[in-house]
Order: C-alpha cells, then structure tokens, then sequence
C-alpha cells in the first residue's frame, strides 16, 4: 500500500497536532525518500567549516583554565588570542564548564572539585 504525500502529511498532523511539521517539509521529504534516499540527517552545507575551533586551541583553553581556574573567560581570550565565541564553546563542549558570574566551573563538580 503506498500512501501519498498529503495523506502523510494528514497522518502526521493527526499525531502531533500543531507539533507537525510544516506540509511544505513533509512534501519536501516525502520527495526525498521516494528519490531513494535513506538517510534522514540534514546535508551537509556549504559554507567555511569552522576553524578556531581546533585540537591546539583546545588543548591551549584547557591548560590555560587548568592553571588558574579562576580567569575570567576575556583573560583566556586575551591568554591564548582567539574569540569569546571561540573559548566559550570550548568550555562548554570539551570541558563540561558553565558560566558563572563570567567565570567558567564545572557543571557537576565531584566532591573533591568543589573543595578547590
């Protein structure tokens, strides 16, 4: 039994209400797969990948913030010459840290992290 685009996108609203996607996505994608496609994660897009981003600037944020943990997150910028952007998501990425009071801590301290 092969339904068509509009009865899914019937069925979907049905199920998830206002939640739905748009039917314009729904025809989109119901496009895409009867085109073969089996993947349902987005295309890659064009653009500049990201390059500050890097295993060098992450490996500086870390030792930097290892050192003092106390800096504040433009003392790291300013430290290892990069963007706020750049050391914020570092942080929060590769570190597990969350901004408080613009100074970076760890989100779930162990016992032994809170005593420092």
């Amino acid at each position: 039994m092969v339904i068509s685009a509009t009865e899914t996108y019937n069925v979907l609203k049905k199920v998830y209400g206002d939640e739905c996607l748009s039917r314009t996505q729904v025809f989109e994608w119901f496009k895409r797969l009867k085109e073969g496609r089996e993947e349902i994660r987005d295309d890659q897009r064009p653009g500049r990948p990201s390059t500050s981003i890097t295993d060098a600037n992450i490996e500086k944020v870390g030792e930097t913030v290892r050192q003092n943990h106390r800096l504040s997150i433009q003392a790291v910028v300013e430290l290892i010459n990069t963007d706020k952007e750049t050391v914020q998501q570092i942080l929060r990425n590769n570190f597990n840290m969350k901004k408080v009071c613009s100074k970076m801590v760890l989100r779930h301290p162990t016992p032994e992290q809170k005593e420092i």
